[in-house]
């Protein structure tokens, strides 16, 4: 698993936000773009490319794109 490679695919979940925008230290809950749904699509991202199950309290424990990571890395 590559963090650069995990950031891109996170930032393909958005339609409207900047590429730039996008770092392991994003605080990805404060992004304007930032919804239930792209929680979700995020979710089903992470479940393709990564064949790694987690759920709503994984996305709401983390604070950004690496503490998000970390939690996939971990159950992989």
């Amino acid at each position: 698993m590559d963090l650069q490679q995990f950031i891109q695919q996170f930032a393909e979940q958005f339609d409207d936000t900047d590429l730039a925008e996008f770092s392991a230290e994003t605080k990805f809950k404060a992004l304007d773009e930032w919804s239930s749904l792209i929680a979700l699509s995020v979710i089903a991202m992470i479940d393709d490319e990564y064949d790694v199950q987690i759920k709503g309290d994984d996305v709401r424990n983390a604070s950004t794109i690496e503490d998000l990571f970390e939690i996939v890395k971990g159950r992989k």
